[in-house]
């Protein structure tokens, strides 16, 4: 049985992870330095903006825009908890998905 929770660390996660990095680099930051900004290994951008990783979700409009000013904001150095941010952007999905909405919301 796979719970929720799984499908947000092994999939969710990975994707959002990316389409930040991806919106950086299109923004005209290096992969060295998104790397340091998203706290993470240059090989994990490489593997990202690849598509070896974090590709297994396309995100409605609502999020990408959510994550455009993300990369925006960390690209000015404006993201003060991107932790917090990336948590909203998870609570946009679950809103979007009732069957993830009824198990993993707070009871």
């Amino acid at each position: 049985m796979k719970v929720p929770c799984q499908t947000i660390v092994w999939d969710v996660l990975p994707a959002i992870r990316a389409a930040i990095a991806e919106e950086l680099v299109n923004l005209g930051i290096s992969q060295q330095e998104t790397a340091r900004l998203l706290d993470m290994a240059p090989s994990a951008i490489s593997q990202y903006l690849s598509k070896k990783r974090g590709y297994r979700i396309e995100f409605e409009d609502d999020v990408k825009d959510a994550i455009k000013s993300i990369a925006l904001d960390l690209s000015k150095g404006e993201v003060a908890d991107l932790s917090q941010r990336v948590c909203s952007i998870c609570t946009m999905l679950q809103d979007n998905d009732s069957g993830c909405k009824s198990n993993c919301s707070d009871k």
